[in-house]
């Protein structure tokens, strides 16, 4: 009996080791960029330089304390934990699983609406890339700020130190965040306790700032002083940036691990630093140049400054891999051409490095940093960024509360009009800030969306003039059994990769109309993304039937999901083992690719700039036989030419 309760004890802590270990991993990942918000948001709010200032009274900051805490609880905890993280596409989330959610074809709705809702979706995701290029910059001139504080002679020295640190995090990148990823979680761990410890002297010094936590504050400020509150959304915004990765990442940890995570420790630490940053303030409203280093008296000032810029650096790396991921989930759905992919860990799939999407980014946020040259600058076009992306994810995911789950109408009418109407209104407010920065995200994530949507409308048009050369595939093997000359075939296994099972790969129709030969063994290898985040490998391969038993050639479907790597080299060994007409030869078998010359013609379907844009775009593709894993020894190239 006794060993049967000691395994149950032993199974019990094994779980709960388990469960802190994905607690404290998400510290590291999820929450980087929400929980350096406290650096920069109250001190923003009332940023004597801001084109409508608030100022420091006893009521006013009341209010925004008020607001903050309202604000967050609204946004994050009831929009995005209780909510809109129980829709998962299979396990992963953020806006591209609900993008693929409403593009499902068995989901009822009308077609129109959910393009409509996709093309929306697509919107926010082309913001996120935005926010990538805004988070380093801000985040890290935030903490680097904290100099200013420690040693005020320092003060021309931070925009040279975070260029020099954003630019060796860039430099990182291509090692992978493997080793680095297991200090993240006790570093953010580190900085959640000394906030919330530093929250905690500010409110003992002003205990009375604990009333804001009553909703009357908020509503009252609101009220009473519309116009100050309205305005100061703009910035009240920035304390829940960040909320996007708290379900972009769920896939990564699950849902209970960040909700555990977010209750029993982000948002209490947080919270305290607010609130203690706003006790601050009423003791000295002079405080307001910068609240959240002067919580800490002058001997903590240097240990804190090097605690945030860690902190900081571990955000910027949490929505550059998002960035990586964003752009690898967008290659696989059709909406960006291949782009070279490395996977930085052999052991987390999820763990991948896109050099181009890298150096855009590096070259992006150094330019933010000397333009803009502190964070409460850059805080105007933060803001935009974030509420947009916020009130497109909730109006998606209410769709689907509706159309997918069935939800009573009048239930959904109450929640998405409760929750879009604070969105909205933090909207509302970014917008008057449209000259003062807030352009900058809208003008990144319209330049971003206009080049996926023109890459995809590109890719179908090539897709149906390639359709047309390629021919029938049943035609084209019905005709190689009456060809004459017979087309000879010769020793040895081939394998032309192809789109689809409809159409004759370009290869192997030169093959046999130039070359007049043949592979003795062929296999047509169809590579299919589905839209679901992975395929098992034991549903990956499909053996299709073309008709002949006897000719020894083979189609297989290949199906992956949108966050899954082609590896055509296991697919075929995978397809060696399944009963076929082939005798195949993995490891001596050589693969065809058939690659497009594109020009600019006059053939309609896209107005010029446009063609010139998808041309420009096709430039950065990547090559083929890396990005499908091929042998370049064991590699032929065949092309043609189509006209777009």
């Amino acid at each position: 009996m006794e060993t049967g309760v000691q395994a149950r004890a032993d199974s019990d802590r094994a779980v709960g080791g388990a469960r802190a270990a994905l607690i404290i991993g998400a510290l590291g990942v999820v929450f980087g960029d929400i929980g350096t918000s406290p650096l920069y948001t109250v001190q923003t709010v009332f940023n004597p330089s801001d084109p409508h200032p608030v100022a420091a009274t006893r009521d006013h900051v009341f209010g925004i304390v008020s607001l903050i805490f309202w604000s967050v609880t609204i946004v994050v905890t009831v929009t995005y934990v209780l909510l809109v993280m129980r829709a998962d596409n299979e396990g992963e989330g953020g806006i591209m699983a609900l993008i693929t959610l409403i593009r499902r074809a068995h989901a009822p709705g009308r077609p129109r609406t959910k393009l409509l809702l996709a093309g929306l979706g697509l919107f926010g995701a082309s913001l996120f890339l935005g926010d990538s290029m805004i988070t380093p910059a801000i985040s890290v001139l935030s903490a680097v700020e904290g100099l200013k504080v420690a040693s005020p002679s320092l003060g021309q020295l931070v925009v040279p130190i975070t260029a020099a640190i954003i630019l060796v995090l860039f430099l990182l990148q291509r090692l992978g965040t493997a080793a680095v990823g297991r200090l993240f979680g006790p570093v953010m761990l580190v900085w959640f306790l000394t906030i919330a410890a530093c929250g905690l002297s500010g409110i003992a010094d002003h205990p009375e700032i604990l009333k804001a936590l009553s909703p009357t504050y908020a509503v009252s400020f609101f009220f009473n002083d519309f116009s100050v509150a309205f305005f100061a959304l703009a910035a009240v915004v920035l304390a829940v940036t960040g909320a996007e990765a708290l379900y972009a990442d769920m896939g990564h940890f699950g849902r209970a691990p960040i909700t555990r995570a977010w209750l029993l420790l982000v948002f209490p630490a947080c919270i305290l630093s607010y609130m203690g940053q706003g006790a601050l303030i009423i003791d000295s409203p002079r405080n307001i140049a910068s609240p959240f280093f002067l919580l800490v008296p002058h001997w903590g000032r240097w240990p804190l400054v090097f605690l945030a810029t860690a902190a900081t650096v571990i955000a910027s790396q949490a929505v550059i891999t998002g960035a990586f991921s964003v752009a690898h989930q967008a290659v696989q759905l059709g909406y960006l051409p291949r782009l070279r992919v490395a996977h930085t860990s052999e052991e987390t799939i999820g763990q991948i490095y896109v050099p181009w999407i890298n150096w855009l980014l590096l070259v992006s946020v150094l330019t933010l940093v000397f333009t803009f040259e502190s964070s409460a600058a850059l805080a105007f076009a933060f803001g935009m960024a974030v509420t947009a992306t916020i009130t497109i994810t909730t109006l998606l995911f209410f769709y689907i509360v509706r159309h997918q789950w069935q939800k009573p109408f009048w239930l959904v009418a109450i929640g998405a009009g409760s929750l879009l109407t604070v969105d909205l209104l933090f909207l509302a407010a970014n917008l008057t800030k449209l000259v003062h920065g807030a352009w900058l995200p809208l003008l990144i994530g319209i330049s971003a969306f206009t080049v996926l949507t023109t890459w995809q409308r590109g890719r179908q048009i090539v897709t149906e003039r390639r359709e047309h050369e390629e021919g029938p595939l049943r035609d084209f093997i019905d005709d190689l059994r009456t060809r004459t000359p017979a087309v000879t075939r010769v020793p040895g296994t081939a394998v032309f990769l192809n789109r689809t099972k409809v159409t004759a790969p370009l290869a192997m129709r030169a093959c046999v109309e130039h070359v007049h030969a043949l592979s003795e063994n062929v296999v047509i290898l169809s590579l299919e993304t589905l839209a679901v985040p992975h395929v098992p490998a034991s549903e990956r391969v499909v053996i299709d039937d073309l008709g002949y038993t006897d000719d020894r050639i083979t189609h297989a479907s290949a199906r992956f999901g949108y966050m899954d790597q082609p590896n055509v080299p296991a697919v075929l060994r995978q397809i060696a083992q399944a009963p076929t007409e082939c005798i195949i030869d993995a490891d001596e078998a050589s693969y065809f690719l058939s690659t497009i010359d594109l020009y600019r013609g006059d053939a309609p379907g896209m107005s010029r700039w446009r063609k010139t844009l998808f041309l420009a775009t096709a430039e950065i593709t990547a090559d083929a036989a890396d990005y499908f894993g091929l042998p370049r020894d064991r590699t032929v190239i065949m092309g043609s030419r189509i006209e777009v």
